[in-house]
């Protein structure tokens, strides 16, 4: 059986945290999934299709990853994928206790489903996409945030 990883999120924007952890979990599974999540509740700061863009061309050399949006639950998405794992990144003690929820959580709606938490690159671990975007929105530089191939431009 295929080992799929889904790795969620909002993506507003992709980071330097967020790739390192896929390049990272390339070995650990046959396919992961860069899945972002949509929520019609919500604006992205930066449109659907440009942070799916950006994804795509960041590991375009990658067969084994996948780009794809999703809505609803995150569970759910897995399930129509057959993925067995969601992949995620810890930068703080906080992010573990907020993490760790959710996948208790995902695990009592699917029973099949494991959580695989990656430890950000020390050199990562301050950079969030809430942040990142403060930078932007106010003019700052963010471009050492950002994998390369994006283009931080509305």
């Amino acid at each position: 059986m295929e080992k799929i990883a889904i790795f969620p999120g909002s993506f507003d924007p992709f980071t330097v945290g967020h790739e390192s952890i896929v390049r990272r979990a390339i070995p650990l599974f046959d396919q992961i999934i860069v899945a972002i999540g949509y929520n019609s509740a919500k604006s992205g700061y930066f449109p659907l299709e440009k942070r799916k863009n950006w994804i795509i061309d960041i590991f375009k050399n990658d067969v084994s990853i996948v780009v794809d949006t999703y809505e609803g639950l995150t569970t759910n998405f897995c399930k129509l994928k057959n993925a067995k794992y969601l992949l995620r990144g810890l930068r703080t003690a906080a992010d573990f206790e907020y993490e760790r929820a959710i996948a208790q959580m995902n695990k009592m709606i699917e029973t099949e489903l494991e959580t695989v938490f990656i430890l950000t690159a020390p050199e990562h671990s301050f950079i969030s996409s809430t942040i990142v975007r403060e930078v932007i929105r106010y003019g700052g530089d963010a471009s050492k945030f950002v994998p390369k191939e994006i283009d931080l431009t509305l």
